[in-house]
């Protein structure tokens, strides 16, 4: 009987040892497992400090570039904002100066159109006293010039003396002084009329034409118009111009056709074998 309760204790005790040893191995590894648990959370630990330290000096980071960059863009602001005004306000100015250029062009124009009239009313001033000198020294010049001139007649009638004497250079002379010294007389048309006449004798037909004009034109109711006439046909004819000069002796015929220069006239335009026509 104690036998086999010995080989039961001994059965039971072997069970227990065969037992208790995968338990004592399997709390073995539990315990590894909680020391790298513990180890774990440990480093998770330490790494979540870490992490908080690394964003705490982030957001301080990102807080002071937050407010650099506020700082910065507020200062860029006012900056554009002054530069806007000033571009507004030298806007201004220049439309202001603008305006005061364009209304400085203006009164210069203004003023150099008044100039310009200033101007011409100085040259028409000076115009009008050089022509007044001018008349004055004339007027000076024929007095003096009337001062020592002989009277008309004297001066006429020596003229023609010489002229009906054949000193046709001397009376030449004197008929010009003559109407020199008094142009607008009575006499002055006798005056061209004898001219005319010397120079038709000497020859000088075109010169002789001249001074024939000078009769009818400004002396055409004087007692030597009708002869001028009669005389400057004539000189055409010597110039070659026919026609021209018949023409003059038919005016002849039509204005005095009851005088000798008249008979004269149809006398030559029938030699010319002209119609008198009058």
């Amino acid at each position: 009987m104690k036998t086999n309760r010995r080989s039961s204790v001994l059965a039971i005790f072997l069970v227990l040892c065969l037992g208790l040893t995968p338990l004592y191995g399997a709390n073995r590894d539990m315990v590894q497992l909680q020391s790298q648990v513990d180890a774990l959370q440990q480093q998770m630990t330490q790494m979540k400090q870490s992490f908080d330290e690394n964003m705490g000096v982030m957001k301080n980071m990102v807080t002071q570039q937050t407010d650099s960059t506020n700082k910065v863009a507020a200062a860029v602001n006012e900056l554009q904002s002054s530069i806007n005004k000033q571009t507004q306000d030298r806007s201004a100015q220049v439309d202001q100066i603008s305006g005061q250029i364009q209304a400085l062009n203006d009164t210069m124009d203004e003023l150099k159109v008044r100039l310009a009239k200033l101007s011409k009313q100085l040259e028409d001033l000076q115009s009008a006293q050089q022509s007044i000198a001018a008349q004055q020294s004339q007027a000076q010049q024929q007095a003096q010039t009337m001062a020592q001139a002989p009277a008309p007649d004297v001066l006429y009638n020596n003229a023609l003396r010489d002229y009906t004497g054949g000193k046709a250079d001397l009376a030449a002379q004197e008929f010009g002084d003559y109407l020199k010294f008094y142009p607008n007389t009575d006499l002055a048309g006798n005056s061209y009329f004898y001219l005319a006449e010397i120079a038709y004798k000497a020859g000088d037909y075109k010169k002789a034409v001249t001074n024939y004009d000078q009769v009818l034109q400004n002396f055409p109711s004087g007692n030597k118009a009708s002869a001028a006439q009669l005389k400057k046909g004539f000189a055409l004819i010597e110039l070659g111009q026919q026609e021209a000069g018949a023409q003059e002796l038919r005016h002849v015929i039509q204005r005095y056709p009851k005088t000798m220069e008249a008979t004269q006239a149809r006398d030559k335009l029938r030699k010319m074998g002209a119609a008198p026509r009058g």
